[in-house]
């Protein structure tokens, strides 16, 4: 319990540490249901915790049915997550941290950090993180990579409200997600923080 109350704080600090102290700062957007939760935050000023809640709804209610395990966990994410964003938005800086490149590549990273190594818990963040988790176990993808493909239909749904080089610096963070998400769920970690045992090759399915 103490390993996956850590693991839980830990992974929603990182997704909203990206966020707020490199996306918002740049315009830049993410993919899945946090894309989208960005989308409205710049258009209608909403806070992208309690858009990314909203949308997520279907799909929670298509987990119920059809993957109770997955949402009784990923409630617990999706919930911690949002808070933790809309909470930390309060605190992001009015001078940007780095530079355009360095915010999609650093703030894309810290979100894939922080969605993978929830999902070595069987964590989700929901929406779309959900989503994959749920097609993962059909077919022969790591849920990284069904990550990837919802992410970038995300970034394509803000091309009418972004700039052209704000839409390849999204595809470059939305990237970098994809790319440590995979490597966190492939990877063997510490075994203090996650025994061989839980983890048998669970997550080596690409």
């Amino acid at each position: 319990m103490v390993r996956y109350t850590i693991t839980l704080l830990l992974g929603c600090f990182l997704i909203s540490l990206g966020i707020n102290f490199f996306f918002t700062m740049y315009h830049l957007l993410d993919g899945g249901i946090i894309g989208l939760g960005l989308i409205a935050h710049y258009v209608w000023n909403t806070p992208v915790g309690m858009t990314i809640i909203v949308v997520s709804i279907p799909i929670y209610i298509a987990a119920w049915f059809y993957y109770r395990p997955f949402f009784y966990n990923s409630l617990i994410g999706v919930i911690v997550s949002s808070l933790f964003i809309d909470w930390l938005s309060l605190y992001s800086p009015h001078l940007a941290v780095a530079g355009p490149l360095a915010s999609a590549i650093i703030g894309g990273s810290l979100l894939g950090i922080g969605a993978g190594i929830m999902f070595r818990m069987d964590i989700s963040t929901g929406g779309f993180d959900l989503l994959s988790q749920m097609i993962a176990t059909k077919v022969p993808l790591n849920v990284g990579a069904i990550i990837v493909i919802f992410d970038m239909l995300a970034v394509v749904a803000g091309i009418p409200i972004v700039t052209k080089e704000e839409i390849i610096l999204s595809t470059i963070a939305v990237i970098s997600t994809g790319v440590l998400t995979i490597i966190v769920t492939s990877c063997p970690l510490p075994a203090i923080l996650y025994p061989a045992d839980k983890f048998p090759g669970k997550w080596n399915n690409h």
